[in-house]
């Protein structure tokens, strides 16, 4: 099995991870592709178009993967007119930049929810990193975690904020109602944001906004550009068992790494942002 049919299985197989993660997993997958010699840029920009498409059909349902994926074959398309080795250099710099925005993106996140988050009571859905990272820094009152299944993560991540000196309490199923009654916010983590401003998310996420919505409880979004996909939320889920999409009806707001936005605004993000639309295309071709 190749190097490129290994990385694919782990983001097939993988259920521990969220999609900025896989994200990164499979861009250094294209990196060790785009580090191979080629002989020109037709063959170059074959290679990882080929390459590309394997990693995002790998796991279709996490649209931070095809995200990434499409913005690094976009990048090296753009530049066709160069020569091979010059446009291997330029896309691996594409590549390495996009990992590292992955990283500085969640704590950019942070920074703009924290003053929402001082003092604040926190009910939280799944294992979010962005989350954490936001809550970690940002000094609320308490965080309540919800016991989700298949896996129990509220459990483990409740136990995660504690080790970081944050409040964190676990909130069974049966006591979500109370929860939301004493709840300043909702704040979840996204697989993928689409472009009409819906969410999928792990499973129970449409419910917990649902219960927040009936009690006047705002709905926050913690999301990485990463994640927003530049199409309509497909009409039927692929991971029925895994995720579910909640409708911008139900969503206050989004934050990403460069701000506030409300659902009805993700199409004019997308737009700006670098190659993204064109990346989806190429893909689909």
């Amino acid at each position: 099995m190749s190097h490129l049919d290994e990385r694919a299985e782990e983001l097939s197989s993988d259920r521990t991870h969220g999609g900025s993660w896989l994200a990164r997993r499979a861009v250094e997958a294209l990196v060790a592709v785009i580090e191979q010699p080629a002989g020109s840029t037709e063959e170059f920009l074959e290679r990882l178009l080929d390459a590309s498409r394997r990693l995002a059909s790998a796991r279709p349902s996490m649209g931070a993967i095809m995200h990434a994926v499409a913005r690094v074959v976009a990048s090296a398309h753009s530049a066709s007119h160069l020569p091979p080795d010059q446009l291997r250099r330029l896309v691996s710099e594409e590549a390495n930049a996009l990992i590292a925005g992955r990283d500085r993106a969640a704590a950019s996140v942070a920074v703009h929810l924290s003053p929402r988050l001082a003092d604040a009571t926190v009910l939280t859905h799944s294992a979010s990193a962005t989350v954490r990272e936001a809550v970690v820094h940002g000094s609320p009152a308490r965080v309540l975690c919800t016991v989700s299944s298949p896996i129990d993560e509220g459990v483990d991540f409740a136990a995660q904020l504690r080790e970081e000196s944050v409040p964190a309490e676990v909130v069974q199923e049966q006591d979500l109602a109370q929860a939301l009654a004493v709840a300043s916010l909702v704040l979840v983590g996204a697989d993928t944001v689409y472009e009409d401003g819906s969410l999928k998310n792990k499973i129970g996420t449409r419910p917990l906004a649902e219960g927040a919505a009936r009690v006047g409880v705002h709905v926050v979004v913690a999301c990485e550009i990463l994640k927003l996909a530049p199409i309509g939320a497909p009409a039927d889920e692929d991971e029925p068992d895994l995720r579910d999409v909640t409708p911008p009806s139900l969503i206050d707001q989004i934050v990403t790494e460069e701000g506030f936005c409300h659902p009805d605004d993700i199409r004019v993000l997308i737009d700006r942002t670098p190659f993204l639309r064109d990346g989806y295309r190429l893909l689909s071709r």
